[in-house]
């Protein structure tokens, strides 16, 4: 009988883009840097967010860490867009970008947001995927543009302005934006996964809704 497939099974067209080794070494502020282990523990309590591993290469660049951190929390996961919606297109970005590390790293978010298993298993298949209502479709859709064309389509963009004001249609832009360069330089770095972020991904990977 073969085993039961798991979410760590899912492969973007291609393959991750992966390193051999990582190519930045992993910080370890010492107990004298206050300020950093302060920084650390605070962003992992306010943003409940399980990326050590990012965190800690960050730490080459504080300047730019900071920075960093103020910017994307203001889209997740304290963003005007629902948690639902970020998660959905954070993840598109991160599948076509075929970046492991933010894939993991927000299906484990995503989860924890409300998304299902088979929420994760449709995000790989597509806006033309069965179950996404309209506007779930047209956020897809515009991240497939946006990674391919650098653009989003007049016709996809008609289809946003059904559902979202100028000022969502801001972020939502930001958003794909920020996390589609975000995973090129985990591309690069090659940041691997942290192990519990692993072990998010041998959730049980539910049959795939056939194709219309």
């Amino acid at each position: 009988m073969n085993p039961t497939p798991q979410l760590r099974d899912l492969v973007p067209p291609g393959g991750w883009l992966l390193q051999e080794a990582p190519r930045l070494s992993l910080t370890r502020p010492a107990r004298s840097q206050w300020g950093r282990r302060f920084l650390l523990w605070l962003i992992q309590r306010v943003g409940k967010l399980n990326a050590t591993h990012l965190w800690l290469t960050l730490f080459h660049n504080l300047r730019l860490m900071r920075g960093f951190v103020f910017f994307s929390a203001h889209m997740m996961p304290f963003g005007e867009l629902s948690r639902r919606d970020t998660e959905l297109m954070i993840l598109r970005t991160g599948w076509n970008c075929r970046s492991r590390y933010e894939w993991g790293q927000h299906v484990d978010i995503g989860l924890r947001a409300g998304l299902t298993e088979a929420d994760i298993v449709r995000i790989t298949q597509g806006p033309t995927s069965p179950g996404w209502t309209p506007k779930e479709a047209a956020m897809l859709l515009a991240c497939d543009e946006f990674h391919s064309e650098r653009l989003v389509r007049p016709s996809t963009w008609a289809l946003l302005q059904q559902h979202f004001s100028h000022r969502h249609l801001v972020e939502l832009l930001m958003l794909i934006g920020f996390y589609q360069g975000l995973a090129g330089v985990l591309n690069t770095v090659g940041i691997p996964l942290d192990a519990d972020l692993e072990s998010v991904l041998e959730a049980p990977c539910p049959p795939a809704s056939p194709k219309p």
